[in-house]
Order: structure tokens, then C-alpha cells, then sequence
């Protein structure tokens, strides 16, 4: 069954899921965005550096961080640190990192924030060298045209580090943070994905994307247009990106879905280009699809140097954590989706999720 599939892939994950978001939680609380702005404005390739740097940790899907980043270029952001931002920060996270040591493999989890580093320097440094000169933002930006104000990124903007405020208060609202707006936000993908990889681990078989989609560029010429137009947070796709390995999708065009579904969708893109310009859109799309495929053969290459096959060391990691953790994990993470159906309604719900990533 699919559904007692997607449950045995929550539970593999669960822990890890519930340790991704808390920290995410504390960098939120614990990383002023003061401090984040002030390290991007100025010129040159440094600002560009710290931006990708900065932005893969941080917990923002693709659509809240838009916002978040138009903000920051409001705030004296250059116009490459803003391109960068807006790569790395929906590529990786902390909560994505950890649902990827659960479910994909040490590799992966390792190659995974680098290449969402290295795509995004490329980015703000070609946009540097060939966008228009920089100078104040041409537009402003409002939360509610990018996912109708259910993306929380009024908090995600807020320097919390103003005042005397103790350790166990920001402790406790990194925690409200990663359990309350960031869960909210993320929810929707993450059930979605978790389903999704359910559903695939019982009706595809075994080799199926061996045998119909072949390997190497094609291959991730096909995963690049599949990602390209989705809007889907990193740590949801993570678990269709491992069953698809799983079921012999190499390692490589599972990265270049990975790389380009979070960083993409219609919604986040119509935004970019009027906010600041389509010569600024088209460096930052060549930049994903350019450097997602090269990226991807040089994560096979990796594999196929060391010798490992990704189908048999995918979610190896997961098995470290005891049964009852595992069930522990699933059974907070299943009230938390429950709590929010309850809150929301199923209806409102999943209308919530529908309008993710699509214009305002």
C-alpha cells in the first residue's frame, strides 16, 4: 500500500525532519537579519560569497524568500549578493540537510548545500559582471504577491535580536518559529512529497527510470524541465528525489531536480523579472540550468569513482535511529499536519498549498 509506504518514509525521516526545523529555528532567532543585511551590500565578489554562504542554512522556500530578498536589496543589497540569496536560501536549509542525511546518503548530503553554493555564486557573480549597473530597486514588493500571506516571511524579516532578550525566551521562540510559521509554510510540500514518494516505491518498478529515461544529460535535461516550473519546498523534495534514485534515476539528475524545483516556479520568476529586470531573470535561470547539469555529472562521476551504488545506500543513514524514535518522531510530525488541518480546515488547506508558487 502507498500509504503504509509514505508512513514507513516518515517515520525513516521523522527525527531528522523534527531536528532540521529546530534548528532552522534557532538560526532564525539566533542570526539577526540586521547582521545578514549589513554583510551584503558594498560591491564586488565578496558580498556575493557571504549571500550564497548565508543563504544555505536558512529555512525560506522559494516562494518567502522573494520577499525576504527584495527586502534585503531595498536594505543597500547588491545586485549579485540579491541573485545569489534568492539561489542558495530555496536550494538548502538546515531542515533539508537533515531530511537528506535521512533519506538520500552521506554523498548527496554533503554535495547537495555545495552545489547550491556554487550555483548561486556563479549566479551573483555573472550578474555582476554582466547585469545592469547596480543602483536602487525599480519596484517594491509586498508579501501577499508572492503566496497570498501564507508564507510567514513578515517573521522571517524581523530582527529578533533587539533588546535584552534571554536565552531561554529566543530558545522558546525559535522553537514557536520552527513549529508554528516555518512547519505551517513547508507543510502542505512535505505531505505532498512524502506521499508522493509512497505512491512511487509501490507502482514503479525497480530500474524503471533506467530503462525509460536512459542516463546522463538527456536524463537531466528531462528532470530540469520537470523542476523548472514546480514551486516545492528542498526538504519535499527530498523524498521524491530518493525513491526516484531507488528506483535508478542516477544521483546526478536527482540533483538537478533538486536544484532547480525549489529555486524555481512561475510565481517566484514573474517576481524576480519585474523586480529587477529580465536581463537579471535570464542570468539567473541560464545560472540554475547551466550549472545544475554540469553539477549533476560531476556528482555521478563522484559515484561512479568511488564505486558506490546510490540505489542500495539511499536512507542508509535513517537506520541509525531506534524503532521507537522512529514511531516517536512520526506520530509528533503526523499531529503537527493534523493540528494544522484541524486549525485551517482540510479545504482551506489544501487551497493554501494549491496557490504556493503560482502570481499574484
Amino acid at each position: 500500500m502507498a500509504l503504509a509506504s509514505a508512513w514507513d518514509i516518515l517515520k525513516d525521516s521523522a527525527v531528522f525532519i523534527i531536528a532540521g526545523f529546530t534548528a532552522a529555528g534557532l538560526i532564525k532567532v539566533f542570526l539577526p537579519f540586521s547582521v545578514v543585511r549589513g554583510r551584503l551590500s558594498g560591491g564586488g565578489m565578496g558580498p556575493v560569497a557571504r549571500a550564497a554562504i548565508l543563504g544555505v542554512p536558512l529555512p525560506l522556500c522559494s516562494c518567502s524568500v522573494v520577499p525576504t530578498a527584495m527586502t534585503l536589496r531595498q536594505m543597500g543589497a547588491s545586485r549579485g549578493a540579491t541573485t545569489a540569496f534568492l539561489i542558495a536560501t530555496p536550494e538548502s536549509g538546515m531542515d533539508s540537510i537533515a531530511v537528506s542525511y535521512a533519506l538520500l546518503d552521506p554523498i548527496m548530503t554533503v554535495f547537495r548545500p555545495l552545489a547550491a553554493f556554487i550555483t548561486a555564486f556563479t549566479a551573483g557573480a555573472l550578474e555582476n559582471m554582466f547585469g545592469i549597473k547596480d543602483g536602487p530597486p525599480t519596484a517594491d514588493i509586498g508579501h501577499d504577491d508572492c503566496c497570498g500571506g501564507d508564507c510567514g516571511t513578515s517573521s522571517s524579516v524581523t530582527n529578533t535580536a533587539n533588546g535584552a532578550v534571554g536565552f531561554v525566551s529566543k530558545l522558546s521562540e525559535g522553537l514557536r518559529y520552527a513549529f508554528g510559521d516555518l512547519f505551517d509554510d513547508m507543510a502542505g510540500w512535505m505531505a505532498a512529497g512524502i506521499l508522493a514518494a509512497g505512491a512511487m516505491t509501490v507502482f514503479i518498478s525497480d530500474g524503471f527510470f533506467v530503462g525509460h529515461l536512459g542516463g546522463g544529460v538527456i536524463t537531466m535535461l528531462f528532470m530540469l524541465a520537470l523542476g523548472l516550473p514546480m514551486s516545492v519546498c528542498a526538504s519535499a523534495s527530498t523524498p521524491i528525489a530518493a525513491a526516484m534514485i531507488m528506483k535508478g534515476l542516477s544521483p546526478g539528475a536527482a540533483l538537478v531536480f533538486l536544484l532547480a524545483g525549489p529555486a524555481t516556479n512561475i510565481g517566484s520568476m514573474a517576481l524576480i523579472g519585474r523586480f529587477m529586470g529580465g536581463r537579471a531573470l535570464s542570468i539567473y535561470i541560464s545560472a540554475i540550468c547551466v550549472c545544475s547539469i554540469a553539477l549533476g555529472l560531476a556528482l555521478d562521476g563522484l559515484y561512479t569513482a568511488m564505486g558506490v551504488n546510490p540505489a542500495m545506500s539511499m536512507g542508509v543513514a535513517g537506520e541509525i535511529v531506534p524503532p521507537w524514535m522512529q514511531t516517536a518522531g512520526a506520530l509528533a510530525l503526523a499531529f503537527l499536519f493534523a493540528r494544522l488541518v484541524a486549525a485551517r480546515g482540510l479545504s482551506s488547506f489544501l487551497a493554501a498549498w494549491w496557490k504556493l508558487g503560482k502570481p499574484g
